[in-house]
């Protein structure tokens, strides 16, 4: 049993100096060299942008990057000439001499709508191109760090953030901080057209004789007017905003209720979801008046002309109400909003829904409009 135990006790203790030893040992690295790489159309140099790819590179940990000032100085001590040196002869020449066993090489070129990023990988033992990887990003030049670490990952099948890549490559993604960095406006202003509904006494009263202050309408009705929007924050993957929407309503049952809201809102850069709320204001005939004993609407003047109650004071509590017969005034709301756009090539197509709640009944509202962003 003795015995037992102490096999037992030299297995595991093998065991813990294995793991600890495998946790602390490395795979070996290939040691890596990159010179410059070649630019066309931007204001920085084949320097500055080899500096740049090695950085990224030295943050992957995959390969020994040599340090540019080794380099410099190897290059420098061997009377090595490296100005213009992009070719796979010309790396392959070089690499042998340093010792170093890849060499990293590519290009940047800048078109109207596009810049073209290409990343080539050299094997110098085998004198061949191992690799090579292109992207093209949209024309955002001062984004250059973030399409070198995109290019850099990609070349070396390190994860890239999805959403990052859309922004960099996708001319018809959602606006945001990257691929519309000089833009302080959302491109979503537009027409609305949408229908709302009334519940409550709101819609008894919509649906009354015109005798009683009603309308004779459907509680259902048809809305349109325009949207204007005012970006202040644009940055990471949420839009701030404001909305401006003047509307017009009921122009379907020959009534003409115009309304302005005003909305805070916040929108997903990365899938069109968007919630604001924010006041709403309307014109619409209100009059003073009373319910009778019997529930019936009477205008506060109607009082007053029968002769039966001439020395006689009203007893019924007096109230402001919607009604056909009266005069416009502002009547004040609440929206709580929220929707989604979506997207068919250039074309945004935002379609919205909104809930307005009031102690008369609630107004429940849904809206679509469409908007081309101009580039």
């Amino acid at each position: 049993m003795r015995n037992i135990f102490k096999n037992a006790a030299v297995i595991c203790l093998l065991f813990v100096v294995n793991s600890s030893y495998s946790q602390n040992t490395k795979p070996v690295k290939f040691t890596l060299t990159i010179l410059s790489i070649d630019v066309k159309g931007l204001s920085i140099d084949p320097q500055q942008t080899g500096n740049l790819v090695r950085t990224e590179l030295e943050k992957l940990d995959t390969f020994e990057v040599m340090d540019r000032y080794d380099v410099a100085y190897m290059i420098e001590s061997k009377k090595l000439s490296i100005s213009n040196c992009y070719g796979k002869l010309c790396l392959v020449e070089i690499g042998s001499v340093i010792n170093s066993d890849k060499m990293l090489t590519g290009s940047i070129e800048q078109y109207p709508k596009s810049i073209i990023y290409t990343l080539r990988l050299i094997d110098v033992k085998s004198k061949s191109i191992e690799k090579t990887s292109v992207i093209e990003f949209l024309n955002l030049p001062e984004e250059l760090q973030a399409m070198t670490s995109v290019a850099v990952k990609t070349m070396f099948n390190q994860m890239v953030d999805a959403n990052v890549l859309n922004k960099l490559t996708k001319r018809n993604g959602f606006d945001n901080e990257i691929n519309n960095p000089k833009q302080d406006r959302l491109r979503l202003d537009g027409p609305r057209l949408g229908f709302v509904t009334y519940t409550g006494q709101t819609a008894q009263i919509l649906q009354a004789d015109k005798s009683n202050g009603g309308f004779e309408a459907f509680p259902l009705m048809f809305q349109f007017g325009y949207q204007f929007e005012k970006q202040y924050l644009n940055e990471g993957k949420v839009q701030a905003l404001f909305e401006f929407i003047p509307l017009i309503t009921g122009v379907d049952q020959g009534y003409f209720i115009p309304s302005f809201t005003l909305l805070h809102g916040l929108r997903s850069n990365v899938n069109g979801w968007e919630f604001a709320l924010g006041p709403t204001l309307g014109l619409v005939p209100k009059s003073m008046g009373y319910y009778d004993a019997s529930n019936i609407w009477h205008r506060e003047s109607e009082w007053e002309k029968d002769s039966a109650n001439i020395h006689i004071k009203n007893p019924y509590v007096i109230k402001e109400r919607m009604d056909s017969r009266g005069e416009y005034a502002f009547q004040s709301g609440f929206v709580i909003a929220f929707g989604r756009t979506f997207k068919s090539g250039k074309l945004n197509i935002p379609i919205n829904a909104y809930f307005i709640p009031h102690k008369d009944g609630f107004k429940i509202g849904a809206s679509m409009g469409f908007n081309a962003k101009n580039k």
